[in-house]
């Protein structure tokens, strides 16, 4: 961007700011939509483009190398008659990011004489070879591809800050992808009813990337197969950032990879089932030990907190006199614990929560529950002497 361009864009953005500033207005005469007097020019030279951030994203593909690194290591096309990998896989998306939802969308831009000059392409696939193109691609192709993707990454990552690459924090977790297609090969019915996929995603939770999804069956549980797939974002991460943390749920203590884990100087936080000699542990603490537990805010009041409006749900609860649960407090605390495939001691933090049972006015009696969805709560291995585990319980 020459200069300008900047100060016209620095310009703009001041003003925009002006108009958007929060203040109080006085009662206005008129809408604030008004009947403008607009007019449309058609220049000869300069074309207006809707996504208009899309030449930028593709000078920035070109400057890393994956438009080359694409064709490079995924070979599927014997002759570029006249598209090479690249110019599919960058077609499906840029699509997305001008706003597609489907292969279809890609019509609309094929139509769109300034949007191939910001690519200065003379043309793009169209929906069809782009669903052929995607039809040629089998497991060892798909891994490829991902593989090309995160060689790019580690460019990018290498070139921020020493405070982005402190930590990479691995998030991983298994969803349900539904389908509404009979003949969708691979597709099962999940856990919930829903007939579909359950892949594994595996991601960066510093910048939100997915650095690995894996396509399964939807009758496949959360945790089957990670290991191999958190294995290879750990290496992935390691030569960049300067600790590497895992974070998953209760599917994802696969505690016959903890001490492997633990020799790599890889911490990890998951989730842990609430079994009954975890349950008779937590409750033999001492009550000394119990710390109440503080969340912070959802969010930050910038102006006058507003007056909370009358709870109709907890009324009508009343009303009709149906069972009530409600939380008094939270307390947390922590003890060792070495599961059955560890030769290693971890921390397990427990949620202690005590509810009040209630029946419309009613108090039928108080009781003691450990949580099982308990939150993160940041913690140093080095101050426990070992990698950080959680008891969800």
């Amino acid at each position: 961007m020459n200069k300008r361009n900047h100060k016209i864009y620095l310009r703009d953005k001041q003003n925009l700011e002006a108009r958007l500033e929060r203040k109080q207005y006085p009662d206005q005469p008129d809408p604030m939509f008004k009947d403008s007097n607009i007019h449309y020019e058609i220049s000869e030279r300069a074309r207006a483009v809707g996504c208009g951030g899309i030449g930028a994203m593709h000078k920035l593909v070109c400057r890393l190398g994956l438009d080359e690194a694409i064709n490079r290591n995924v070979v599927l096309l014997q002759v570029h008659v006249p598209y090479w990998e690249s110019d599919h896989v960058l077609n499906i998306a840029y699509n997305v990011l001008a706003g597609g939802k489907c292969l279809e969308d890609i019509e609309r831009l094929r139509n769109d004489e300034a949007y191939m000059n910001a690519l200065e392409a003379d043309r793009i696939p169209d929906p069809t070879t782009a669903g052929d193109f995607l039809r040629r691609f089998d497991e060892d192709w798909i891994f490829a591809l991902q593989e090309t993707f995160n060689e790019t990454r580690r460019k990018v990552w290498s070139l921020q800050d020493a405070s982005f690459r402190k930590e990479a924090i691995i998030d991983v977790d298994g969803t349900v992808a539904e389908t509404t297609g009979e003949c969708k090969e691979g597709m099962d019915l999940a856990y919930n009813g829903i007939w579909g996929y359950a892949p594994l995603i595996v991601t960066l939770a510093n910048s939100n990337e997915a650095l690995y999804l894996v396509n399964r069956p939807g009758s496949r549980p959360s945790s089957d197969g990670a290991a191999v797939w958190i294995d290879r974002a750990i290496d992935l991460v390691e030569p960049v950032f300067q600790k590497v943390s895992l974070r998953g749920d209760t599917d994802f203590s696969l505690t016959s990879n903890f001490d492997r884990w633990d020799e790599k100087k890889v911490r990890f936080v998951f989730g842990y089932d609430a079994k009954k000699n975890l349950v008779d542990m937590a409750d033999a603490l001492p009550e000394r030990d119990w710390k109440t537990l503080q969340r912070p805010p959802r969010y930050e009041i910038k102006t006058e907190e507003r007056r909370r409006p009358e709870n109709v749900k907890e009324q009508v609860v009343k009303q009709r006199e149906f069972e009530n649960i409600r939380l008094e407090s939270e307390q947390v605390a922590e003890f060792d614990y070495r599961p059955g495939h560890c030769k290693k001691t971890y921390r397990m933090v427990v949620l202690r929560k005590n509810l009040t049972i209630e029946k419309g006015e009613r108090r039928l009696f108080d009781d003691v529950r450990y949580n099982p969805e308990f939150p993160i709560i940041p913690s140093s291995s080095a101050e426990c002497g070992g990698s950080l585990a959680r008891s969800v319980m």
